[in-house]
């Protein structure tokens, strides 16, 4: 995580209010603030799930959601999309949609560490194999994407809480997730639409 690295903090209704850095944005009263999950798929419809890196400040070592971020202040969802995927996951996108114009959670761990974030979920095709970066992922795995809905409905702490919450919403959007439509930039939260 670079030092100049900074994320967009947000009222509740979702608008900028400012900005900070990241490593001091995560702590027991985080501020609400601006990120995003992508879900990585391959062409046969199969989900990249990863596991997070031991060293993570937050739900270190658990299995999420294939990578997520924040988009810094004026910078486009799909750039910052692409630059995580370059940082955690060595790769490049062929292809990314938003599937999801916001979803809201917050989290708190058992050491009082919380997370506290609304952003869009987006689809995401690799144009190659990726090479994880192992600061950021501890393991992957492609796993059918039914079987992490199953894992949501059964064994949810097994998994990240914004996983859960995502995938939950993710999953009414049909069993195949090549054939959920892509929302219109206008379902962001203001935040980004304003950087559109």
């Amino acid at each position: 995580m670079s030092d100049s690295e900074l994320v967009v903090l947000l009222d509740e209704n979702w608008r900028a209010v400012g900005s900070a850095p990241k490593e001091q944005t995560h702590h027991y009263d985080t501020p609400l603030h601006l990120a995003f999950t992508a879900y990585v798929f391959d062409e046969a419809g199969r989900f990249l799930l990863s596991r997070r890196a031991l060293t993570k400040r937050t739900w270190p070592g658990v299995w999420t959601n294939s990578f997520c971020g924040h988009p810094m202040p004026g910078e486009l969802l799909e750039d910052a999309v692409r630059r995580r995927l370059k940082r955690e996951l060595g790769a490049e996108a062929k292809r990314v949609d938003l599937v999801l114009g916001a979803v809201r959670y917050r989290a708190v761990m058992d050491n009082g560490m919380t997370e506290n974030e609304v952003g869009p979920a987006v689809r995401v095709l690799l144009s190659g194999p990726p090479v994880p970066d192992r600061q950021e992922v501890a393991a992957l795995r492609w796993v059918p994407w039914e079987e992490l809905v199953h894992k949501v409905t059964h064994q949810p702490s097994d998994l990240s809480p914004w996983t859960v919450v995502t995938v939950a919403q993710l999953s009414r959007l049909g069993p195949d997730p090549w054939e959920w439509p892509v929302v219109d930039a206008g379902e962001l939260p203001p935040a980004l639409r304003c950087q559109m």
